[in-house]
């Protein structure tokens, strides 16, 4: 093993990463808001109007791909595999059931309930390892730096987070654990659909090495196409390459992943750049109970604004979520003069907001913080914030209830 790559016995192997990957993300989305469509065959996609044929495949269900639609393929190339139910069930020439459900993308729900897992991956960590940390990386997938979890406690740690993204959110993940963060990845899709896969530090390389190349982190089409070229097909293979060689063909990334396919990452787990909000939720048992709703909303404004001011954040926009049954997602927020890191307010403000759902049922609440800044401000008074019009304590009506979009609940 050359050298600079070789593990020592100070480095990072103790390390306990998590690659939480949700599952078919937007059209579990879709289930969530039409729970009809579970099990069905369904298809999500970008540029997509009902009743046409244009645009591409976002993402296809599970029972969609069975019929070979993948992402990226044009829609009318999926219909001729996956007709849509409505026609099926028009035209006696077709199956029903061998028929799909077809929906257009709609990002600002994908990322309302995005923004849902976050908050519990956020939570999840905060309580488990006071120095953990969480780096999303995408819509749909996060890494979490959960070292003082150990790895005795590693699966149980990993088993419960499953479990909270499910019963809090609605939907599943796949989880992948292991000592950094490319074998993590790795091991996230190897068990999919809600799979969870610990690899331990003295198993990394066997895990890896049967693995074909295109399955690495770092790995895509046109370089395994080149690496097989090169009599490289395997991990295995690619872990006994001459990492000189794979230099020369790739640069820099050719010693990543000829690292990757021995097991090594030394990347630390890091948030990717300052958060745009913050936020605190919760599942209840559905209730109409005034004085239930009042008491979780205050604490859970109380939460947030302490998360705030523990990472230095001054907060312009304070947002209520309600979450009313099957899963309509309401959204109300009151913008500020003025940067502000006021407890109080963020509970006043939360409660103020919470009248207009006075005789709703719900089933979930959440305060979030927004537009935040991270530099000292001037701070209004407690008696002086008023919403974007410039009208003290006018009631705001920012979002249309029953329809979840999150648009002036994140940022």
């Amino acid at each position: 093993m050359e050298g600079p790559l070789a593990p020592s016995a100070d480095d990072a192997t103790d390390r306990v990463v998590c690659h939480v990957d949700m599952d078919c993300f937007y059209a579990a989305c879709e289930r969530l808001r039409e729970p009809a469509l579970e099990g069905e065959p369904l298809v999500v996609g970008m540029g997509y109007k009902p009743e046409t044929d244009i645009g591409a495949v976002a993402t296809a269900s599970y029972e969609a791909r069975e019929y070979g639609i993948e992402s990226a393929m044009p829609i009318s190339e999926a219909l001729d595999r996956l007709p849509r139910k409505v026609e099926a069930a028009r035209d006696d020439s077709l199956d029903v059931s061998a028929a799909g459900f077809y929906r257009p993308v709609d990002m600002a729900y994908y990322e309302s309930v995005s923004e849902d897992v976050r908050t519990v991956l956020h939570d999840a960590v905060d309580q488990a390892d006071p120095d953990g940390t969480v780096r999303a990386v995408s819509i749909d997938e996060a890494y979490l730096d959960v070292t003082a979890v150990g790895w005795d406690q590693a699966r149980a740690f990993a088993a419960d987070l499953r479990e909270r993204i499910s019963e809090t959110v609605g939907v599943t993940a796949s989880v992948g654990v292991a000592p950094n963060m490319s074998t993590a990845k790795v091991a996230s899709d190897a068990d999919k659909p809600d799979g969870l896969v610990v690899v331990r530090p003295s198993e990394a390389a066997d895990f890896l090495a049967p693995l074909s190349v295109d399955q690495l982190h770092g790995v895509g089409p046109v370089t395994a196409d080149r690496l097989a070229e090169l009599g490289i097909q395997t991990a295995d293979d690619l872990a006994a390459a001459d990492p000189g060689q794979l230099a020369a063909e790739f640069g820099e990334r050719g010693r990543a992943i000829y690292r990757h396919a021995r097991g090594i990452d030394d990347r630390p787990v890091e948030p990717v750049g300052e958060p745009k909000s913050l936020s605190s939720e919760k599942a209840l048992s559905t209730t109409d109970d005034t004085v239930t709703k009042q008491e979780l909303v205050a604490r859970l404004a109380a939460e947030v604004a302490e998360r705030a001011s523990a990472a230095g954040a001054l907060y312009k926009t304070i947002g209520l979520k309600v979450v009313t049954p099957p899963f309509d997602v309401n959204t109300r927020a009151r913008s500020l003069s003025g940067p502000v890191d006021d407890p109080d307010l963020v509970e006043e403000v939360a409660l103020a907001l919470l009248e207009e759902f006075t005789d709703e049922r719900v089933r979930k609440l959440g305060v979030r913080v927004s537009n935040l800044s991270f530099v000292d401000a001037d701070q209004p008074s407690l008696g002086t914030w008023s919403d974007e019009s410039g009208e003290e304590g006018a009631h705001p009506d920012r979002a249309t209830r029953g329809q979840t979009t999150f648009g002036d609940f994140a940022e």
